[in-house]
């Protein structure tokens, strides 16, 4: 819809020390259709690093804010009683993080809560991804559910080592598929049971 950049850059003695770039936009959700300023910044000293072809590569991190957040005040599962106290636990301590803009702790809970189902459905192996397969030979995930764990595996392995933020985009997605996996896995077989005794 509309949007601005401004950058800056400082330098001393012919040599540079210091470049900042910002974006402001104002852009419109394209599924609820809402009105959300957005700004972005990058600078010179926020360097992480990823994974490439070659091995570890640094890459710019860019930090994005989003007004209103869209991810604010998310209200978690109805019936996240059901849930496993350590489990609802953590869930509860994840949620609380992504609802104040805390994005490395959302990942890092994101893997927690993986590991705490891992742990609950006493899922074999010494790492998170044979306990995640695992979960498949068991019949509690499909190979797609434990493809998409996966992922999310790795976006918490990524802010819990490398204490790398992801977008808000990202941590909703994730924390949908969260969702689904502790309606899945604990909330709708707990009402199947009920109702069709």
């Amino acid at each position: 819809m509309s949007d601005v950049d401004l950058s800056g850059r400082e330098e001393a003695d012919d040599e540079f020390i210091f470049g900042w770039d910002d974006s402001y936009q104002i852009i419109q959700c394209q599924g609820c259709e809402s009105i959300i300023f957005r700004k972005t910044h990058i600078n010179s000293e926020d360097i992480g690093y990823v994974e490439g072809k070659d091995g570890w590569e640094p890459e710019y991190l860019k930090r994005e804010e989003l007004y209103p957040n869209p991810e604010k005040n998310r209200v978690g599962l109805s019936d996240d009683h059901l849930l496993p106290e350590s489990l609802n636990r953590i869930y509860s301590e994840t949620l609380g993080a992504l609802n104040i803009g805390s994005p490395v702790l959302t990942g890092i809970g994101i893997r927690a809560i993986i590991e705490t189902v891992c742990k609950d459905k006493k899922a074999s192996g010494r790492t998170l991804n044979n306990q995640i397969n695992d979960l498949v030979g068991q019949g509690v995930l499909t190979q797609e559910g434990a493809d998409i764990l996966h992922k999310l595996r790795v976006l918490g392995n990524a802010a819990a080592h490398e204490v790398k933020p992801h977008s808000n985009a990202h941590l909703g997605l994730a924390f949908d598929v969260v969702d689904h996996l502790l309606q899945g896995v604990y909330i709708l077989p707990h009402h199947a049971k009920q109702k069709f005794k």
